[in-house]
């Protein structure tokens, strides 16, 4: 990985439905480490997410598949994701695609929309160190 960043890997810990505030919250947990990073997502994006871990196979692409088709499509590749900035309590990430096999391009992204694209293609979700620091709980 080509970044100027220091970056850590998270994976999907959890899912969590708050009825009461009627959120929904994707808990990411550092892959080697006891730190988790809570994000408020929207209900579609916890839909895919959900129909993606569930093995469900929708007979047309949903648009997460649509995007990372047309990535493939293209000749470029997903190589990962990165939630890069925390600002005003809201996330922000990127999707990093390598064209050409080496070229790299960063395209901004919502974090919800790129975990649900990240677990389609199997591939890395990273958190800055310095957003990991500002927003990250104990175990829960």
């Amino acid at each position: 990985m080509t970044a100027e960043y220091e970056v850590i890997e998270l994976i999907l810990s959890r899912i969590k439905i708050d009825e009461k505030r009627s959120e929904q919250v994707i808990v990411l947990k550092e892959k080697k480490g006891t730190r988790m990073l809570p994000v408020v997502i929207g209900i579609a994006e916890v839909n895919a997410i959900k129909l993606k871990l569930s093995g469900i196979n929708p007979p047309r692409p949903l648009t997460h598949d649509l995007l990372l088709n047309t990535v493939k499509d293209l000749g470029a590749r997903l190589k990962h994701v990165v939630i890069d900035k925390l600002e005003n309590n809201t996330f922000f990430a990127k999707l990093v695609i390598a064209r050409n096999g080496k070229e790299e391009i960063q395209v901004d992204a919502r974090p919800s929309d790129s975990i649900a694209i990240a677990l389609r293609a199997d591939v890395p979700i990273f958190v800055e160190e310095v957003v990991l620091d500002q927003a990250s709980i104990s175990d829960e």
